[in-house]
């Protein structure tokens, strides 16, 4: 295990479920209207079910983090797990209707899972005694609660609890969505109801956040979204969390086109900031956290190349504001990058990706009094997705994980192998 908190491990898998928006099926499974059509109701969801065997490091060394290769103890380094993969199941509910020639519409996203969960919840694990016991349920994570207004002329409002833009694309993109990639907590005793996928290996775990945002129309394939959300508490500061006096600002720019019947570009990129106040030992601190990202990706026929990457100051590493600063109110540095190629032959899709995570001293002091903290976790996904019907998708994958310190990088670095088999259905 790596070292930090027990408590927090868990929150490096908190994977997105967002597989109602990045799976390639028909937008609902049940559409239902009232008696004169005014309102429509529609239904959609997924459920996915994997092996999870992991290879560990049995010589464990010294790295402080949160998500990363997974460590063995003293009963052994191999670890076997059933249960959800980067997405948790999922049912959501949706309602639209068109009034005074504005579409309105309302989100509701339920995410269960199938981990023994004593804590009553997918990500936050109860911290006062096991789980993964007899006994226990899963937990039932409500993750989207939004609503939408607007046209295709004034653009559209959204308000509430839904995905945020930083990190977005990335997510959606990655070929592991539908599966594993590293195992997360799915390696240790008390597995959540999420894997990592490339979260902390490529990009930072976009979270849903209660936001308020305005998109633009599309002018040309192009559209912007800019808005404000309500302002995150690190999870890694040692300090009491002060209240924030100004909301979290957001903006995207994306563009998306189709070059020809078997061609397409799709182009993105997001920035965002924050204020991060706290008090630690009597003594406020505070410190400015500002990041962005940029995304590629181009189909030719059954060929897709994707790339994205980020690079921010004072946003952690694997979620946001993990590790973000020394504690001390000084900010550390982070980027990233995944590249992924896929390809469809048929009804089987064949697919690789190779993603880095990096996370930067604050400054000199900050490298004497934790010298073990995080350089770099890099992966390499292989993986192969069978669409047995339209809607039931079998996968393997295999996930060379690698997690290093800053102290001595030919000696610290804890490696691990993932490797599983599952079925996805969506609806």
């Amino acid at each position: 295990m790596n070292h930090i908190s027990r408590k927090l491990y868990p929150l490096a898998s908190i994977a997105a479920g967002v597989c109602t928006l990045a799976v390639a099926l028909p937008a609902s499974a049940i559409d239902l209207s009232n008696a004169d059509g005014t309102w429509k109701f529609s239904v959609n969801g997924n459920v996915n079910v994997d092996y999870i065997y992991s290879s560990c490091e049995k010589d464990v060394k010294p790295v402080v983090t949160v998500g990363g290769a997974c460590t063995g103890d003293a009963n052994g380094n191999s670890v076997s797990n059933i249960g959800n993969g980067l997405l948790p199941a999922a049912i959501s509910f949706g309602i639209s209707t068109t009034q005074a020639g504005i579409d309105l519409a309302a989100h509701f996203g339920l995410y269960p899972g199938i981990a023994t969960n004593d804590g009553g919840s997918p990500n936050l694990q109860a911290s006062g005694g096991p789980t993964n016991t007899a006994l226990g349920t899963t937990g039932l994570d409500v993750r989207q609660v939004y609503m939408t207004f607007g046209n295709k002329d004034m653009g559209t409002f959204t308000l509430g609890r839904n995905f945020g833009l930083f990190g977005f694309d990335a997510i959606i993109s990655d070929m592991t969505l539908i599966g594993v990639g590293v195992a997360g907590s799915a390696s240790g005793p008390t597995p959540a109801n999420t894997t990592l996928g490339s979260i902390g290996f490529g990009y930072i775990y976009t979270d849903t956040l209660a936001q308020i945002n305005y998109t633009t129309p599309d002018f040309g394939g192009a559209n912007l979204t800019v808005g404000i959300f309500d302002p995150l508490n690190s999870l890694t500061e040692p300090g009491t969390p002060d209240v924030k006096s100004a909301p979290g600002f957001h903006g995207k720019l994306a563009w998306s086109q189709k070059m020809s019947d078997t061609m397409k570009l799709s182009l993105s990129g997001t920035i965002f900031e924050q204020k991060q106040t706290y008090e630690a030992l009597g003594v406020g601190g505070s410190y400015q956290s500002v990041g962005g990202d940029v995304f590629a990706k181009l189909d030719i026929g059954g060929l897709s190349l994707m790339a994205s990457g980020y690079d921010g100051r004072g946003i952690g590493t694997t979620g946001l504001y993990i590790l973000s600063d020394d504690g001390l109110g000084h900010a550390r540095d982070s980027y990233g990058y995944l590249v992924q190629a896929t390809y469809t032959v048929g009804p089987v899709k064949y697919g690789v990706n190779y993603g880095v995570s990096r996370l930067a001293f604050a400054n000199a002091t900050d490298r004497a009094t934790t010298p073990d903290l995080l350089s770099e976790n890099a992966k390499v996904t292989g993986g192969v997705y069978y669409s047995l019907t339209k809607n039931l998708t079998l996968l393997g994958e295999v996930s060379w994980v690698n997690t290093t310190a800053h102290t001595d990088s030919a000696l610290n670095n804890n490696s691990s192998v993932d490797v599983n088999v599952g079925a996805f259905l969506a609806f």
